[in-house]
């Protein structure tokens, strides 16, 4: 007693729905097609998106960047895409994070092709600090992971310098990186402090 999506518009129509809005649920779609005066499935509907190669995946979660940070970051990128790979292998990367204790518990979901994990569509932005959360500092290059700081106070220049001597170079002999190593954050005012400079 379902009908197919035939029955009620092309399945090439179904499908550039969810390209075009990600977010639209399976019960969406029967929705939409009741609402139409036909009924259909969830299997059907499923069976649909799979075949145009569509799947319920979780939303990927991306720093909130402003354009000329992204144009920045693809300059980065693409001035370092033909680089000889030995060369990463003399970086050290270094970061903080922050890892939420309490909020959001539930996981959006949207319908996608695997390529597109990080298609701005099929993303959730995120903010880099906010409240009841820990905050951490770590460093790694590609021969591993390096020591973990936690951050207990809210962080400035004098602090991130403390930080990166007893864990910086720590880490960069662990690892055995050798001489001539390049190390590598972002431009956050309190990584350009001239006492870490």
């Amino acid at each position: 007693d379902c009908q197919s999506p035939s029955d009620w518009g092309s399945m090439q129509d179904f499908a550039s729905k969810v390209r075009d809005q990600p977010r639209t649920t399976r019960e969406d779609l029967v929705s939409d097609v009741k609402r139409a005066g036909n009924t259909v499935s969830m299997v059907t509907i499923s069976n649909t998106l799979h075949r145009h190669g569509l799947k319920s995946c979780s939303v990927r979660k991306v720093p909130l960047l402003k354009p000329a940070r992204v144009q920045a970051r693809l300059k980065f990128a693409k001035d370092h895409l033909d680089g000889p790979e030995e060369a990463w292998e003399k970086v050290m990367w270094s970061d903080e994070t922050k890892i939420e204790l309490f909020g959001m518990s539930f996981t959006h979901r949207v319908q996608r092709k695997k390529k597109d994990e990080y298609n701005p569509k099929n993303t959730i932005p995120t903010l880099k600090h906010g409240g009841g959360n820990n905050m951490l500092w770590g460093c790694f290059s590609a021969k591993g992971t390096g020591r973990l700081h936690h951050i207990e106070e809210r962080m400035d220049g004098a602090m991130y310098h403390k930080i990166l001597g007893n864990n910086l170079l720590p880490s960069v002999r662990a690892m055995k990186m050798g001489r001539g190593w390049v190390f590598q954050h972002d431009n956050n005012p309190k990584h350009r402090a001239r006492a870490t400079k």
